[in-house]
């Protein structure tokens, strides 16, 4: 699974760059003979996406992509972030943060930083991608979204289906974040934080400070 010694290569890294290289892509791949185990070279299968706070959602999608093939090579595009902000919203991690989570999940043999939003034919040829793994519900995001960002990869057969995990996703910890706002805020006040680094308001911070001291009783 994944890189068998380290943290996954970057698609600039001179191992990636080999083994795309040593691809012959004019050999073409049928999902059928992909699941069967009849490809004659390693299935190259792209995923993509934000990966803000990676949890076991993404590691079970990324795994299930990993595990589609007898032989697969699991290729990771993350967006950067001015791509995201402008696409879909401030993140909690920072790009460089993200890459790195990745980097270090046990099914991802390759890392593609500052991936497109879509995928254009010369992007699917530059990393000779065979199958592209996502969850099979139309992903529309951002005004200017005329439809699924799939829709053309799904028309060619090189979608390859993964499941959602139900209950785990960055909205979800970001909403139980919210949930218990003051005490995470109270305790990591407790842990040296300075409520200026919380952007917490002078008064909240009191307001904690006498919670906290009628709680001690």
């Amino acid at each position: 699974m994944g890189s068998s010694c380290g943290p996954a290569h970057l698609s600039h890294d001179e191992a990636a760059h080999f083994e795309r290289e040593s691809c012959d892509y004019s050999i073409r791949l049928s999902l059928d003979d992909a699941e069967a185990g009849r490809a004659p070279r390693r299935v190259r299968v792209y995923a993509d996406g934000i990966y803000d706070m990676f949890h076991s959602g993404h590691a079970r999608q990324l795994e299930q992509a990993k595990c589609a093939f007898p032989n697969t090579y699991l290729i990771v595009g993350v967006c950067n972030d001015e791509l995201t902000h402008r696409k879909k919203g401030r993140t909690v991690m920072n790009e460089s943060e993200r890459y790195e989570a990745l980097r270090h999940c046990r099914y991802v043999d390759e890392v593609v930083t500052d991936a497109p939003w879509t995928l254009t034919d010369e992007y699917l040829e530059r990393h000779k991608i065979d199958f592209v793994a996502h969850d099979d519900i139309p992903y529309l995001t951002g005004a200017d979204s005329a439809g699924d960002v799939y829709s053309v990869i799904k028309a060619r057969g090189m979608f390859l289906p993964t499941q959602r995990t139900e209950g785990i996703s960055t909205t979800d910890v970001i909403a139980r974040i919210l949930k218990d706002y003051e005490v995470y805020i109270r305790r990591n006040l407790q842990r040296g934080y300075t409520a200026k680094q919380l952007n917490v308001s002078f008064f909240m911070e009191k307001k904690l400070q006498i919670s906290e001291r009628y709680e001690q009783g």
